[in-house]
């Protein structure tokens, strides 16, 4: 991909937009060759921000979650929606409409390949819900360019994705937030007494989800003129048309992407992303990664254990999900707990750090670090074995087998 990245904006991501609505505003638009007409919305009527105070955005992957998105983010007074990525026309069309529908307008523009809607200049933020195995390459991809991203869980469909992805971020001083909403909405009864300090010292939680994914053996299809299929693979390996093979819907038994390995981890990334994400959360080890994960061979489960002693238990019998051992009779100091900036959720969060340039509630860091835990599990369920691991140097210290899980051969020219 590397080759066809373009170059960074030199200027902060709303000054030629600013630039551009001041000289109009002023009557400089003689000089322009088009005519263009400032409109009472543009300049901030009816309680709707100025053009130049607005966010100006695009969506890549609009179907099923990537649908909810747009309709989040097209809702925001302070986001102009401007243009929408797929490779499903009829996807892309109907996400058209809805953006044209909006503002009255027909001045969406529709892509189907990503590269030429991060090329724009003037986006200044997208955000990414296509299947897993493209997460990476478009999320560096526009950090190259000079986007911020709200990306979909699950970040990663490798461990070697995860630092790369953190890598760009960093190096483009990109706001990256992954998109898992439940780890704060739907865990909150089990993360604030932990961090109140009700149960004590925390010692453990058990979270269960699954299953894996599976491999994809399913027969060829006629392929529709709607799709453009290798495009849609991408970096996974070639494999014929199949309607249940690309289908998004969020089964993970079979039928959908999220169950077949070459796109994704199956329930252990997708769910996990939600499960481990406020597990982590909860016990206060979401800017770790675990130290070893320990399989316990007579009953199929898995201990991950952190630096400090805590630990985290996948699928433990007898143990409900998101159960916490605390420390009973014992009450320690309360702290602070981190919640979303801005109004609207994990959307305004992401908004609100876009014009801030804070770290966003589901930072990069965070998301990598959570779902680390889906594919450390996924390996030693595989090998049925125990594993070390060396979060600084990603890798599994002295395990060459284990070492040939950490990432996935990817088509040319997808590579990371």
């Amino acid at each position: 991909m590397g080759n066809n990245s373009k170059s960074l904006r030199n200027s902060s991501p709303h000054s030629s937009r600013r630039e551009f609505i001041k000289k109009t505003s002023l009557g400089a638009g003689a000089a322009i060759s088009a005519p263009y007409v400032i409109t009472s919305n543009a300049l901030g009527a009816d309680d709707v921000p100025p053009a130049s105070d607005r966010i100006v955005m695009g969506g890549v992957g609009i179907g099923n979650m990537g649908r909810g998105d747009q309709g989040a983010f097209l809702g925001r007074k302070d986001v102009q929606y401007v243009a929408v990525c797929d490779v499903r026309t009829n996807a892309r069309e109907e996400a058209k409409r809805k953006v044209d529908d909006k503002y009255q307008n027909t001045d969406c523009t529709e892509y189907n390949d990503f590269r030429e809607l991060m090329g724009r200049t003037d986006i200044d933020a997208i955000h990414v819900a296509t299947p897993d195995h493209w997460h990476a390459l478009m999320v560096i991809e526009a950090c190259r360019n000079g986007k911020d991203v709200y990306c979909q869980k699950p970040e990663t469909r490798t461990l070697a994705e995860g630092p790369a992805m953190v890598q760009a971020a960093r190096r483009y001083s990109r706001v990256v937030s992954g998109g898992s909403q439940r780890v704060l909405q739907d865990y909150r009864k089990t993360v604030e007494p932990c961090w109140n300090g009700e149960l004590g010292t925390i010692k453990s939680i058990n979270v269960n989800v699954g299953p894996l994914s599976q491999d994809c053996n399913l027969p060829a299809e006629t392929q529709p003129d709607t799709i453009d299929w290798d495009l849609w693979l991408g970096p996974a390996p070639w494999a014929p048309y199949n309607k249940a093979r690309c289908d998004g819907n969020f089964g993970t038994s079979g039928g959908s992407w999220r169950s077949y390995i070459d796109y994704s981890g199956g329930g252990m990334t997708d769910w996990g992303a939600h499960h481990f994400g406020g597990a982590t959360f909860a016990i206060d080890v979401r800017e770790l990664q675990p130290e070893e994960v320990v399989y316990h061979e007579d009953e199929n489960y898995l201990t991950f254990r952190y630096p400090g002693g805590k630990e985290l238990t996948h699928n433990k019998p007898n143990t409900g999900n998101m159960v916490v051992v605390g420390t009973p009779g014992e009450k320690i100091d309360a702290k602070p707990l981190p919640s979303y900036k801005g109004t609207g959720g994990i959307y305004g969060d992401f908004i609100e750090c876009v014009k801030t340039r804070e770290k966003p509630f589901r930072d990069i860091e965070f998301g990598i670090n959570t779902v680390a835990v889906s594919h450390l599990g996924i390996i030693a369920y595989q090998l049925k074995r125990s594993l070390k691991w060396d979060a600084a140097a990603q890798q599994f210290p002295d395990d060459a087998e284990a070492n040939r899980f950490l990432d996935r051969a990817r088509r040319e020219p997808w590579t990371l």
